[in-house]
Order: structure tokens, then sequence, then C-alpha cells
């Protein structure tokens, strides 16, 4: 990942959606309606509990360093916020992109995403 770019998940946006709001009263019909996706991506309401950035960077981190992901920094932000339980979601990430990822490197993210959300 270079400087320039950087990944956010649900509950970082709405983070920043609601301190701009705080700060300048109001937000413009675009960014309220972000803030609401992210108000219910970012709940309990969408997988069943709330999501979390320090697990979002945690999880994006160690995908990052499984090595058919780092070539592919914006596929491992989609893992980290999606938190996939089974193979087949790491598959239809990673599907979009057409490329190969070994049976081993898919239970490896599965492995990861509940050592870091306590799925274990």
């Amino acid at each position: 990942m270079s400087d320039e770019e950087t990944y956010a998940d649900f509950a970082t946006v709405r983070d920043h959606l609601l301190n701009a709001e705080a700060r300048r009263k109001n937000l413009t019909y675009e960014q309220t309606a972000a803030l609401q996706h992210a108000e219910w991506a970012a709940s309990e309401g969408r997988m069943g509990y709330k999501t979390d950035p320090k697990v979002f960077q945690e999880v994006l981190n160690a995908v990052l360093e499984i090595e058919v992901f780092q070539d592919h920094a914006d596929l491992a932000a989609k893992i980290a916020e999606l938190l996939p339980e089974k193979a087949e979601e790491v598959r239809a990430v990673t599907g979009s992109r057409r490329i190969t990822v070994s049976d081993a490197d898919v239970e490896q993210v599965l492995t990861l995403v509940a050592q870091h959300v306590g799925f274990e």
C-alpha cells in the first residue's frame, strides 16, 4: 500500500461523518446518505455484531502478510471489512479480480478473521 492509498472501514467513515456533522452543524445530502449507510454497515444489523476500526486494521494488516494479497491491498481491505466466516465468502472477494487463491490461503484468512473477531 502506498502512502497515498488508505482504506477505511464503515465504522471509521461513520465516525468521520459524525465529527463533520458536529463541526458544521449539517451535512450535504450525499454525506447524510453515506452516514446512514455507514451507521447501518457498522451496526449489529449487518453481521450480527458491531464493527470496530481497530479490528479492521488488525485484520487488514494480517491479510496483507499473506503473499497472494500483498499486491492486492484493496481485496485485503474488502476482506477485513466483510470479516468472512466461510471459504465461499473469501472466494467471492478474490473472484472479482480473478486471482488464484489456494485453499491453504483461504483457510489462513478464515483463521485470521476468527482470531481477531473472536469466532474461535
